[in-house]
């Protein structure tokens, strides 16, 4: 009988709901636009009345009637702390590539930091009716996922794919969603290489935690009292990896060490310290503060790979069983399902070192179960990085979203890389889509479990 209140505390903590007053959003106020935002355009901010803020941009002369308004979920989650208007401006400079395409832009900081996926689209929900209603209802609305916003969106399609209507349930507010190197395995599959990365690293290196400290599981990803910083973490990794260093100035047990890690996990070394971060504060912030210090992990039966000598590795590595209720609160909160009823289409880096590329593959089967795989596009590129691919692309993702909800147009890979083609002269850089590729399952790259 105890677990029922547990779960529901587990569940405020997600979305936020923990004795927050909810105050009523404030009107957007105009704001200087960054510069990376196209002269003409103006800018407006506000805050949410739940703890966040929002960032509004409308190109020189966009017109409701006539205009698309995308809707943008941030990535993260990195930031464990209150929400800050700086962290809309960083967004909104990020991503003006959609202003200069000319549409209208809308992005909240979310409430708060840390963990918490239908938290998230609910606040990103928010700043749509928010600009609904001071700017007018939009011709069009996408949906636009970035990274862990990406697993944000796909959520949010979901609680809002219906609405409820004067005559019942009508289809929601969003005609399309594009998401973009995204985390899209759900909470419960996106995050298991981070524990396979502890418990390989803790196995190689012995200093996170080191032998004179407390110990504590490593699903816990640091306790709350700890007053390890993230300069000390990087310290203790180039300790034992050399990571940092240039290869010729690493010892051989650091080559070693290094290698036994980025094999097993298959991470690129530039992301080692990246993912090791997540893996110590994310997991914080996820395990104790939204799951009641609960464990959604499991490894009891992972069989890992790559290193010098496996079977040593295998019977070294530290093992852990998930608890059920963090399991099944985890993935209420944050695993699509697949039901999905407008066009959706995605782009992902295929060497992302961050977000995996396999994870397409996870979001692609979760559609297809669901009945809904006519209703996905999934494009690549040629590309090695996470937060933000060539400029081309961007465009031409938004125009061939457009041309499959207004026409009924539906893009393939090889039609929406005929489109970035004719945007490189206005924009710049070069289109690196590859029409052919199509992602290989999870399993491939991330130990089953």
């Amino acid at each position: 009988m105890h677990i029922r209140p547990l779960a529901w505390l587990a569940l405020a903590a997600f979305t936020g709901h923990m004795g927050l007053a909810h105050a009523q959003p404030t009107d957007p106020k105009p704001h200087a636009c960054p510069t990376e935002v196209p002269t003409g355009a103006t800018c407006h901010v506000g805050e949410d009345g739940l703890g966040g803020f929002y960032w509004i941009a409308v190109p020189a002369g966009w017109k409701p009637q006539t205009g698309v308004l995308v809707v943008h979920a941030h990535g993260g989650p990195a930031d464990t702390g209150p929400a800050t208007l700086d962290r809309g401006e960083e967004d909104l400079k990020r991503w003006a590539i959609t202003v200069k395409a000319g549409h209208a832009w809308a992005g909240a900081t979310y409430r708060r930091g840390g963990f918490g996926v239908s938290m998230a689209a609910e606040d990103t929900e928010r700043v749509r009716r928010i600009f609904v209603k001071h700017f007018g209802p939009p011709r069009r609305t996408i949906l636009h996922g970035q990274s862990y916003g990406a697993s944000v969106a796909a959520k949010g399609a979901e609680m809002y794919a219906t609405v409820e209507g004067p005559n019942g349930p009508v289809k929601g507010p969003y005609d399309g969603m594009l998401l973009t190197s995204g985390v899209l395995g759900g909470g419960t599959r996106a995050y298991d290489f981070r524990i396979d990365l502890r418990v390989v690293y803790q196995y190689v290196c012995k200093n996170h935690p080191k032998p004179d400290e407390p110990q504590y599981p490593l699903w816990q990803g640091l306790p709350m009292n700890a007053s390890l910083t993230r300069a000390q973490l990087a310290a203790r990794v180039d300790e034992c990896t050399g990571v940092r260093k240039p290869a010729a100035q690493r010892s051989e047990q650091q080559k070693a060490n290094l290698a036994t890690i980025v094999n097993v996990i298959q991470i690129p070394e530039r992301s080692l310290i990246g993912h090791l971060n997540w893996a110590t504060w994310l997991f914080r912030d996820l395990t104790q503060l939204r799951l009641g210090n609960r464990n959604p992990f499991n490894n009891a039966n992972v069989r890992y790979q790559g290193s010098s000598d496996d079977a040593a590795l295998n019977a070294g590595v530290l093992r852990y069983t998930a608890d059920p209720v963090a399991v099944a609160e985890l993935a209420k909160d944050s695993d699509p399902e697949g039901r999905i009823n407008m066009p959706v289409l995605s782009l992902h880096a295929i060497n992302d070192p961050t977000a995996f590329v396999e994870l397409e593959s996870a979001y692609r089967e979760t559609v297809e179960r669901a009945g809904n795989g006519a209703l996905l596009v999934q494009t690549f590129s040629d590309e090695s990085e996470h937060s933000f691919l060539s400029e081309p692309q961007y465009p031409a993702l938004f125009t061939a979203l457009l041309q499959w909800i207004d026409k009924g147009d539906k893009p393939t890979p090889q039609s929406v890389a005929s489109l970035c083609k004719g945007y490189e002269a206005a924009y710049g850089n070069t289109c690196r889509l590859l029409p052919d590729y199509r992602s290989a399952p999870l399993a491939s790259r991330v130990a089953p479990r």
